[in-house]
């Protein structure tokens, strides 16, 4: 569990870093050059990435479990990580409605995910996992949006033919992951004996 909260802490910590610190990091920025602050937030964030991902893979062979989910849970948990999947499209595909309502779907989809994920599993490991994702989602959301308000940010308009594509890419891509993804990186099917590890 130990390298699984050091990796949320620098993960987070380094997305969290506008929200906390805009100033610093501006000048920051200024100071040793844009392309070196992406190299620095790059690395550090594969850094925590790797011990997140190490951590938690340390933490499910030795599983404690503090609440069984309801079974019927599964298919609502499935619904919001095909939301999820929609929202993460729509932060790429230029000029969809939805970014254009949203402003920032990645932050939001990442808290869906997290939502769901944390409905459907019960053990320490997994509550740590997602429970930090989604504090941390909700927060930078929310910062996100004020942040839009004070600087009087607009987002340009969207048309029904990006937003289709968004959706049709979100579903095709939630699709892959479910049905053949999950089970292969994560080593759980979500739709298989065994769901939503």
């Amino acid at each position: 569990m130990t390298y699984l909260i050091l990796g949320l802490f620098i993960f987070l910590g380094v997305h969290s870093v506008r929200i906390v610190a805009e100033d610093w990091r501006t000048h920051t920025r200024a100071r040793i050059g844009a392309m070196q602050w992406k190299g620095l937030y790059a690395l550090a964030s594969l850094l925590g990435l790797a011990l997140i991902v190490w951590g938690f893979g340390l933490a499910r062979q030795q599983p404690v479990q503090l609440w069984s989910p309801p079974v019927g849970i599964r298919h609502l948990a499935s619904l919001l990580t095909l939301l999820s999947f929609v929202l993460l499209a729509a932060a790429y595909v230029p000029g969809n409605r939805i970014k254009e309502r949203i402003h920032h779907p990645m932050v939001l989809g990442v808290m869906v995910w997290a939502l769901a994920h944390l409905l459907t599993n019960g053990t320490l490991s997994h509550i740590v996992l997602f429970g930090s994702f989604l504090a941390w989602a909700t927060v930078d959301f929310i910062a996100s949006r004020r942040r839009d308000r004070l600087l009087g940010t607009r987002y340009p308009g969207g048309t029904a033919g990006a937003t289709g594509i968004t959706v049709a890419l979100g579903v095709g891509a939630w699709m892959a992951f479910a049905l053949w993804l999950h089970g292969l990186l994560i080593g759980v099917r979500p739709f298989g004996a065994v769901l939503w590890s």
